[in-house]
């Protein structure tokens, strides 16, 4: 398992430090674009401005309060994806719905 993780790095485009911090930018541009200033987005995710700030600059924070920030920032459904199965339901619509039985083909006379 060691090696599968070691080559999958080997094969990444981007570190994850370049990750975050590319999304720590987006996340500075949705906050600029709504004309917040970060200790009003800080405020509005109960975080302390310090860790907001910080998290603008390097891209570090705690899972959670990013979270925090992704749904003041209307932006939380975006990341209940990642991972996500692909044949999974998306909706209780989907759920509910019968799965279609493939039907037996007949012999021809």
């Amino acid at each position: 398992m060691v090696k599968e993780h070691s080559t999958a790095k080997m094969l990444a485009l981007k570190t994850e430090l370049e990750v975050a911090q590319e999304l720590a930018a987006r996340v500075r541009t949705a906050r600029l674009q709504l004309g917040w200033s970060q200790d009003e987005l800080a405020r509005r995710a109960g975080l302390r401005p310090a860790t907001y700030r910080l998290f603008e600059q390097t891209g570090r924070i705690a899972l959670l309060r990013l979270l925090r920030v992704l749904s003041v920032l209307g932006r939380l459904p975006d990341v209940d994806q990642v991972c996500a199965l692909s044949d999974a339901p998306r909706s209780l619509d989907e759920l509910l719905v019968p799965e279609r039985q493939r039907g037996r083909r007949t012999k021809r006379a």
